[in-house]
């Protein structure tokens, strides 16, 4: 791929426009009740691929696209209310949002369209023609590459260009939120087509599986440095034993992590991988064992319920994982003690943050801004997620759907979020010089080597994390 990372770099350019400009005209609109047909010749008639269905206060229920017209009429539903085939839910985003984050949210939705709104009411429609026609090689281009990847050499190559170009963005000045979303995006693709290439090596039937991603993968936080966490979710069917099950797919599970180390996800130290017999478990054996975490929690169990509550379903059955979740949560809310000590855990890494404001450092000088940045927030979120039943596993999700739990002002938390995604960027940008690869130095850095204003920034993200404990402890009597 000569010369990828110089377009991609224009790429970025190109789409750093807010989506607001991008709109060129009204949004096409229908009501619920009007028939697919009618919708058709609405869309024939104006000349545009989707058209938008609203409620009687106008405001967006769904949207109707040429792609699902193509399914309808194979169907023959011509009759039937678009409202029975829409799309529910459309993703829309504010004006404000630059044109990238449409076109991440686009290949991580897998949608090609994305409304527009400004002060909540709709304003236009963006296609992925209408951003990818603005570049000659978008986001869309490198995810088919992937998807057409036939071995894992050649993802292997394509794993590394994408850290290549991570690095390349770190550059340019992509934000964190943006830019930890494309890298997790894109290594989501990869690792679901290391999945697909290495099942069909597996002939089995009569399971229903789910591959889990733990940690910060399952957060959508990935960086240069992450390891594997990952883990099986699995149902026999028709009279298959559990442990026979298990045998079938820890070979399936070793193939994939080894595949995926050679794709640069180091195999994870602590063995928190699918090839762990302790981590590949039935439904119910995952149950069972969350339950145990719940009702005596030792050390141990803190620290593999901090791993795996942070789960996602990255291929298979997501039913399974949906079931599971279903399950936890309302446990989660009814065990104030396991909340009470996974709060008194969360309280273990301070910010580094002197009595006088200054930086606290090891003895090079350096801060740890993974164990002493990231975490407070991390963990925060993550209590508050199981203690409000939030569904959520990114970060900043959970900490903004906890903003009305909490009864925060909606600045007060965008304060915390912004802080936590200023760290990311801090961690990012260490990773991506060359010779960061080395564990020791891949999340240290040194505040004397930062500007003034880097500097005052940092300290504001601490006291921002700190303040976040500060409301953790008193929320939990700590």
């Amino acid at each position: 791929m000569p010369g990828f990372d110089q377009k991609l770099a224009g790429e970025q350019q190109v789409l750093a426009p807010p989506l607001g400009s991008l709109v060129r005209r009204e949004p096409v609109v229908c009501t619920e009740a009007v028939t697919v047909v009618e919708a058709a010749r609405l869309m024939r008639e104006q000349g545009v691929g989707s058209v938008v269905v609203v409620d009687e206060r106008l405001r967006p229920v769904g949207i109707f696209t040429r792609h699902d017209l193509v399914r309808v009429l194979a169907e023959d539903l011509r009759g039937t209310p678009v409202s029975a085939v829409m799309a529910r839910d459309p993703i829309a985003l504010p004006a404000h949002a630059l044109a990238y984050e449409a076109a991440l949210v686009m290949v991580e939705k897998r949608v090609r369209h994305v409304l527009v709104t400004e002060q909540g009411k709709l304003i236009g429609v963006i296609s992925e023609r209408d951003l990818f026609a603005l570049q000659r090689l978008g986001l869309s281009e490198l995810t088919m590459e992937i998807r057409l990847a036939a071995s894992i050499e050649l993802l292997a190559r394509l794993a590394a260009e994408i850290r290549r170009l991570t690095a390349l963005l770190v550059e340019q000045g992509v934000a964190a939120e943006q830019l930890t979303l494309f890298v997790s995006v894109l290594n989501d693709r990869l690792s679901q087509r290391v999945i697909e290439i290495v099942r069909k090596r597996h002939r089995w039937e009569r399971i229903g599986w789910c591959w889990l991603a733990f940690g910060s993968e399952g957060r959508l936080e990935q960086t240069f440095s992450s390891d594997q966490d990952n883990g099986l979710l699995f149902e026999s069917h028709e009279g298959g034993s559990t442990e026979e099950t298990r045998r079938t797919l820890l070979a399936f599970a070793h193939e994939v992590n080894e595949a995926l180390d050679a794709c640069g996800f180091p195999l994870c130290k602590g063995n928190v991988m699918a090839s762990n017999p302790d981590l590949c478990l039935s439904l119910d054996e995952w149950k069972a064992k969350i339950g145990r975490w719940l009702g005596s929690p030792d050390p141990k169990a803190l620290l593999d319920a901090a791993i795996c509550f942070d789960f996602r379903a990255l291929a298979g059955d997501s039913s399974l994982a949906q079931a599971l979740r279903e399950w936890l949560l309302p446990r989660t809310r009814a065990r104030p003690a396991f909340l009470r000590l996974m709060a008194t855990n969360a309280l273990q890494a301070r910010p580094p943050l002197g009595v006088l404001g200054d930086f606290i450092t090891e003895e090079a000088g350096a801060v740890n801004l993974k164990l002493y940045g990231v975490r407070p927030f991390v963990d925060a979120a993550r209590v508050y997620a199981l203690a409000f039943g939030l569904a959520q596993t990114g970060t900043a999700e959970r900490l903004r759907a906890a903003t009305g739990g909490l009864r925060m002002a909606p600045p007060e938390m965008a304060a915390i979020v912004d802080a936590f995604f200023f760290i990311q960027k801090l961690r990012l940008r260490i990773q991506a010089r060359p010779g960061a690869e080395a564990p020791e130095s891949a999340n240290r850095i040194d505040p004397a080597a930062l500007n003034a204003f880097e500097r005052r920034s940092l300290k504001e993200a601490f006291r921002q994390g700190r303040k976040l404990q500060q409301r953790l402890a008193l929320d939990y009597d700590l």
